[in-house]
This record gives C-alpha cells, structure tokens and sequence, in this order.
C-alpha cells in the first residue's frame, strides 16, 4: 500500500517509514517545505495529493508542550486547522486515514486509566489544540481513526530515554519526576499498530473501525519509575547508569502542567481491530540498545 506520512523528522514518521518498508508497505513522508500545516489548505492538498496516496497518516504535530504556552496561535494554527486541512485531503482524495493524538486532552485528574468515552478536559494550549485537532479531523472525514498515544519514545529524534542516557554518562545521579503515571509507548510499536489500523480501514467497512481509540502499550509507570528501567537497560547493554532521586511536580515546575495521570485504556483497540501493543518493558530493551549503538557510532565519526 502507499500511504503518506505528514512529517519527515517525527519519531512515529520515521518509524513508520522502517517498518512500513518491513511490511511491504511504500511510506512516503511529506514535509516541510513542501508541506507546512500551519499554511494554505490548498498547498497541504496538493502536497497530499502529489504523492499519489493509497492512505494518509497524520502524524504531524506541534508538540512544543512547554512554549505551546507562549505560542498559542501557532500551536493551534498545526494542530487545528493543518489536521482539518489533512483530514479534508483524505476525504477529497477518497482514502483512509489515521491521525495521531494525545493523552493530553485530558487534564489527569482520573484515578483510573482513561477510556475513549471520558470527557476530555485539557489543562494546557497543547492538549487544548490537540483536542480541537481531533474535532476538525472528524469533521472533515468519515474514513479515519484517531489513535490516542502517549509518553512515546524511540531510536529517533529527542526524547526522554535518549535524553536519560545523556545524562547518565553525565553524571551519578539524575532526578526525575515520581508523581506522574503514564504509559511508556515505543514509537516503532506505534508504528506497527497505525499500519495494522491503516489496513483495516482499507478492508473493512464496518463502522466501528472508524473513530477515537486509544492505543500504548501495555503496562505503566512513573517518570522515575520509566528512568529506573531505562538504566537497567543500559547496564545489560553495557552503557551508562546512574541512580534516580525521586522528585514531585512541585519540585520539578514546568510552565504547562502535566497530568499525574496519562494512563490511557487501549482495550477498544484491541476489541474492535485486534491491535494491542507489547508490554513497554519489552520494547524498551530494543530502543535502548539502538540509542547506545547510535552513540557509539556517532563516537566513531566524531574521532
């Protein structure tokens, strides 16, 4: 299948185009500057439209959490209308579509992890511009799912495991934030699941197929927590270590809120496509390794 990817530089995009290409699929990413999402509709379609799609995925986003605060605008112009405008380019184009959201549109108050009928309540402009994301993709089309994720990391890009093996080879010990719970979720597994999702929206017609799903993986932890595993990975593979000082959300302040709870049930998604993630711990061995192995070439190159 040909499937366009919004974004070239995402860890779920370059996910996606690996293991795309392991599962016979042809992945093209479209981005900037051909294609800007915070710019003309009509430039985004004829983006889209350029590659020729069998499907779309919008994995695209403003994900700035923190200066989303102080960017409201362009955080909306993204995640708003750039998601609309995506989501029209399918409709129009008459092909299936996934785009990606966030554990973010809720505001963490929950004691239990969130389903898909829980009303969302975002605390910050990321969640609130991802939720209205969410609204303009369903709006524009009726071939699509959105797939909720959360606490993602990868081999790729920034995030919070590569950044912990940066900091281990800095120093002995590294804080981290105890009093937030989520669910630790592989961008490579995020992969496998959109492309399972993408197949089943070309082949079945039954309406439940379309929608709001939430999909990590299985299992969760705290920020601390996630860190510990992180470092046990490391020393298995023969990286760095470092001990982990607990610390609460009011010891660590951010300018946009965090939710003590990003727990997300993916069980719809098991339910109604068949999809569930593996346990994170599983999947973290892998990416932790890749990241070492990565370093030590980039090392290599350096000398």
């Amino acid at each position: 299948m040909r499937i366009a990817v919004t974004g070239r530089e995402g860890q779920v995009a370059r996910s996606l185009v690996e293991r795309g290409a392991l599962a016979g699929h042809e992945v093209i990413p479209i981005g900037r500057p051909a294609l800007d999402l915070a710019g003309d509709p009509q430039h985004i379609m004829a983006a889209i439209e350029s590659v020729r799609p069998e499907a779309i995925v919008s994995a695209a986003a403003y994900t700035a959490v923190d200066r989303a605060e102080s960017e409201p605008d362009l955080a909306f112009a993204v995640n708003e209308r750039g998601a609309g405008a995506v989501a029209e380019a399918a409709a129009e184009l008459r092909v299936p579509l996934v785009h990606l959201s966030t554990d973010y549109v809720f505001d963490g108050g929950k004691d239990a992890p969130y389903l898909e009928e829980d009303e969302p309540c975002p605390a910050g402009t990321y969640g609130a511009s991802k939720l209205a994301g969410e609204r303009a993709v369903l709006a524009a089309s009726a071939n699509c799912a959105i797939l909720r994720t959360a606490w993602v990391y990868s081999p790729f890009g920034s995030n919070f495991a590569r950044t912990m093996l940066r900091l281990a080879s800095e120093r002995d010990e590294v804080g981290v934030v105890a009093d937030q719970r989520g669910n630790p979720t592989s961008a490579l597994d995020i992969a496998d699941g959109v492309l399972a999702v993408v197949s089943n929206l070309a082949s079945k017609s039954d309406p439940a197929c379309r929608g709001l799903f939430h999909m990590t993986a299985a299992g969760d932890a705290s920020w601390a927590e996630f860190a510990a595993a992180i470092f046990r990975a490391s020393t298995d593979a023969g990286g760095p270590t470092a001990e982990v000082k607990p610390l609460t959300s009011a010891e660590y302040p951010t300018p946009a809120r965090r939710p003590a709870n990003s727990r997300l049930d993916s069980s719809k998604l098991a339910r109604i496509h068949g999809i569930g993630l593996p346990e994170w711990q599983t999947s973290l061995q892998e990416v932790v390794m890749r990241l070492l192995r990565s370093e030590c070439e980039k090392q290599g190159e350096d000398r």
